[in-house]
């Protein structure tokens, strides 16, 4: 440990034992009553001492008024330094913010509202673009045509229903069990017009969402389509902030979530901080009584007015 380390932990005699400089700056920079008594102070370096005041201001509960005292070496005047209001280690802080993308919990958007997405939102991706389709005159690759030849298909006559409980893969009844007919009876033609009646009521285009909305779910990312033919006018929404998440939607419905409603550009990086030690700007922090736009006048002049 060098010399100067050991004599920076020591306070200054002549530093430490002014405490009424240091209480005198304090209440000149703060209001008046709210400067409390002496909390102790703490060797910055060599002859240079900050102490501390307790500060009675409503609202700054655990927080100290912390004034900074240095002196020349071979000099025996304390100077002012800096008057500073800090926060103790029980201070009442604000709480660390939060962005509103972390705030966001579902059932918060309303009518009218927008909710942006990120450009690399996790939950979308780019859409189908043609890119990856192969030419018309392209040869098939050689694996994918020996598993086509490979692939015979095992025909076995009759309705679905007299089909083998586990039908053998390739034939007819595997292909009724994947498209799911082979259940006894499905919606007839009514009972499908009601369920798309009851659809289209709770999340329609005519509801209060849909007429604020920016766009209809025809266009969004977030809709996962359905299959039949309720399939051409309905989906499901996918989107865990949307109101309805999880439910089927008419394809003219819409919110506020919207995947292409807003694209929300990423927030700039702000620059680190430059701190200028070298020189010192003044504060004050209460306006000097002649700063204002109109100048302060004298009794006399206010009393011909009949001002008191």
């Amino acid at each position: 440990m060098s010399a100067a380390t050991t004599r920076s932990r020591t306070p200054d005699r002549l530093c430490a034992e002014a405490v009424d400089l240091a209480r005198g700056a304090a209440e000149e920079a703060a209001a008046p009553g709210v400067v409390g008594e002496h909390a102790g102070l703490v060797s910055e370096g060599d002859r240079v001492v900050t102490h501390f005041f307790a500060c009675k201001e409503l609202g700054y509960r655990g927080w100290r008024w912390a004034v900074t005292v240095a002196r020349a070496s071979r000099a025996k005047i304390v100077t002012l330094d800096e008057v500073v209001l800090l926060p103790g280690p029980d201070a009442l802080l604000a709480p660390e913010w939060v962005p509103w993308s972390e705030r966001l919990r579902p059932g918060d958007l309303g009518p009218g509202d927008l909710l942006p997405t990120d450009q690399d939102d996790l939950r979308l991706e780019p859409g189908y673009t043609g890119e990856e389709e192969p030419p018309p005159n392209s040869v098939v690759s050689e694996p994918v045509r020996e598993l086509a030849e490979a692939e015979d298909a095992d025909v076995t006559p009759g309705a679905p229903a007299v089909q083998p409980t586990t039908p053998s893969r390739g034939s007819i009844a595997a292909v009724a069990e994947e498209l799911g007919m082979r259940r006894a009876r499905v919606l007839s033609r009514y009972g499908l017009h009601v369920a798309a009646d009851r659809w289209e009521e709770a999340f329609g285009p005519k509801t209060a969402m849909a007429q604020a909305a920016p766009a209809t779910c025809m266009t969004c990312g977030f809709l996962n389509p359905i299959g039949g033919s309720l399939g051409q006018a309905f989906g499901v929404c996918a989107n865990e902030f949307a109101p309805a998440d999880g439910r089927v939607v008419s394809l003219a419905y819409g919110c506020g979530g919207h995947s292409e409603a807003a694209v929300m550009p990423k927030p700039p990086q702000p620059a680190p901080p430059v701190i200028d030690e070298t020189r010192v700007d003044p504060f004050p922090l209460r306006p000097a009584r002649d700063s204002g736009s109109v100048p302060e006048t004298g009794d006399d002049e206010t009393a011909e007015l009949g001002h008191s």
